[in-house]
């Protein structure tokens, strides 16, 4: 499947996905103004760091090797099944420990002891939760596209229907409720539409760990830990530097900022996810690894830079529309946002080879210190320039990011032969 159809295909969910999005944050600006988007993000963080550690962090290996055996049916099983059984016991171990803690992970990542509940919510459904995103994986290895879209359309109207009427109806605990378990729904969806697939059944997801495709599967996951910690992390601590150097609205403005661009570079990093990786993990030939990221810096950062573009010239409209007038202050985080998105993108097309190829040093040390640096430059930066300083340092940092990238991806490939991976 060529990247100009797997984007389109892709767009049909992100465009759709976009807009639940953009509701949902028009029904969060409504219902709990700028502070509550500082806590939902405190929670989002949580959330993908337990996540992550509750699916044993297999979910990108097993994509990259679903697609390595792409003609190896017996292969393909035998990593569905031992990431399976890693995911089913390490989410049941996760839950329990969650349910235990669930009032100081409350105080940690919340700072309100009485929102423990919802973290009892989150073990409740964790399991799920875990298993969904397992089959997502295992649907983008297979290349199965259309697929893979209507579970990532089911999950996005799940998520504007449960997010609507939790957050409408319990405030800012609803929204919270519906950010631990709306993607445990999508389960069932994504389960059906991979069942009925000729080449899946729900026994291949079960059984004996084989040690050496459990040692294959441990390299991605400490780079999917790796991530899990690092990015999570340096954004609790960026926004616990905001909230109590500007107050925590100003923390939710930043917050309504980040959304933003997650929802209009959708297309762009999901397209990553869903072609390069898999495309990256089957190619050999250097050349034909030098042609693919090309062709990535003809079409896909073009488009981030138009986008980008359109979201600075159109941000007033933006905030108007999407949030509330409490949001206004916001706008001035746009230009350099827009800035760093695009350089965001640009470093991603070569960051993607680092997971395609298992870089596993360089990705560790590369997530470990940008998100160090991030943190850095945000404290550094917001103290010269108040709350603008915080979209400077995404710039500054993803400009740096790049260069870094550029140099220790050349080094690494002229390193290697061209049939070695």
């Amino acid at each position: 499947m060529t990247l100009i159809k797997t984007s389109l295909l892709n767009g049909i969910a992100v465009v759709i996905r976009m807009l639940t999005l953009l509701g949902i944050n028009k029904i969060l600006a409504i219902y709990v103004g700028p502070s509550g988007y500082a806590a939902l993000g405190q929670f989002q963080n949580a959330v993908q760091m337990i996540i992550t550690f509750a699916s044993g962090a297999v979910n990108t290996g097993v994509t990259k090797y679903t697609a390595e055996y792409y003609g190896d049916e017996a292969q393909q099983h035998l990593v569905w099944r031992t990431a399976g059984t890693i995911a089913l016991v390490s989410s049941s171990i996760t839950a329990i420990l969650i349910v235990v803690f669930n009032h100081k992970l409350a105080v940690w990542f919340l700072k309100d002891e009485s929102l423990g509940s919802v973290f009892t919510w989150f073990a409740a459904t964790l399991v799920l939760f875990v298993f969904n995103t397992l089959l997502l994986a295992i649907l983008n290895g297979k290349k199965e596209i259309q697929r893979y879209v209507v579970a990532n359309i089911a999950g996005s109207l799940f998520a504007l229907l449960v997010t609507t009427f939790l957050t409408i109806r319990f405030g800012l605990y609803g929204a919270l409720v519906s950010l631990a378990v709306y993607q445990s729904l999508t389960f069932f969806v994504t389960l059906l539409l991979t069942h009925k697939a000729g080449w899946f059944q729900l026994r291949y997801l079960l059984g004996a760990i084989e040690p050496q495709m459990a040692r294959n599967l441990a390299r991605y996951a400490l780079m999917a830990l790796t991530s899990a910690i690092c990015a999570p992390l340096s954004h609790i601590l960026i926004r616990n530097h905001l909230g109590e150097t500007f107050g925590w609205d100003a923390a939710g403005y930043w917050e309504a900022m980040w959304r933003l661009s997650t929802a209009y570079l959708m297309l762009v990093t999901t397209t990553l996810s869903v072609y390069y990786l898999p495309k990256l993990s089957e190619l050999q030939d250097l050349s034909a690894i030098k042609k693919e990221i090309i062709q990535g810096y003809k079409i896909i950062l073009p488009a981030a830079a138009v986008f980008s573009l359109a979201i600075y010239l159109l941000r007033d409209f933006i905030v108007s529309v999407l949030f509330t007038g409490e949001f206004s202050e916001m706008e001035t985080l746009f230009a350099w946002q827009m800035v760093g998105d695009t350089l965001k993108i640009g470093s991603w097309i070569l960051a993607y080879l680092m997971l395609g190829k298992a870089m596993v040093k360089l990705y560790f040390f590369s997530e470990l210190i940008f998100a160090a640096l991030f943190y850095f430059l945000t404290v550094t930066l917001t103290d010269q320039f108040n709350l603008k300083g915080v979209a400077i340092a995404h710039a500054l940092n993803y400009l740096i990011y790049w260069s870094s990238m550029a140099v220790a991806i050349f080094y690494a490939l002229k390193g290697r032969k061209q049939t070695t991976y």
